[in-house]
């Protein structure tokens, strides 16, 4: 059984700060040749107080941290985090290569918009690097629209750029 909860406990912490580090091994994995790059946007997004301190950066109502269960195990993970203006920014998606095809990435991609929603944002951005050709594929299919905003310093210059209105989005 898939369940998708808010990450609350620090046992919960725990569990997606090893999900987040598999996220950033699968990274490097994947793109090896932006090795350099991907430590330099680790850096700026201050990427390790975070994931250790994630129940005070990404919980409301500035932020949320969704954590996806299969049967009772830590699979996948999915942050939010207000960029102001009534704009948040979905980030850090992360699917156990084990645990691809079950529905957890769109079930983390809809509870996210869901509570974003809820939490009073109307848009919400993202960036996903070029050959996320998977998670691309996913967040098109969930109405993210290409996005022209203007890219800030934690984005690579390849990144692509999307976003949703949350306001008007059919359910």
């Amino acid at each position: 059984m898939l369940d998708i909860d808010p990450v609350r406990s620090k046992a919960q912490a725990d569990e997606v700060y090893e999900l987040a580090y598999e996220f950033t091994d699968w990274l490097r994995g994947r793109y090896p040749e932006m090795a350099k790059e991907i430590d330099v946007y680790l850096r700026h997004q201050k990427f390790d107080e975070q994931i250790r301190e994630v129940l005070i950066h990404f919980t409301p109502p500035k932020g949320e941290c969704l954590l996806a269960r299969q049967d009772g195990r830590p699979i996948g993970i999915l942050m939010l985090k207000d960029l102001g203006g009534g704009v948040c920014e979905m980030n850090r998606m992360f699917v156990r290569p084990s645990a691809r095809g079950l529905g957890a990435g769109r079930a983390l991609v809809e509870e996210l918009k869901r509570r974003a929603r809820d939490m009073g944002f109307r848009t919400m951005t993202l960036s996903a690097l070029p050959r996320h050709h998977e998670a691309l594929s996913l967040y098109r299919s969930c109405g993210f629209k290409p996005d022209d905003r203007k890219r800030d310093a934690g984005n690579s210059d390849n990144a692509v750029l999307m976003a949703i209105d949350l306001g008007t989005e059919s359910e």
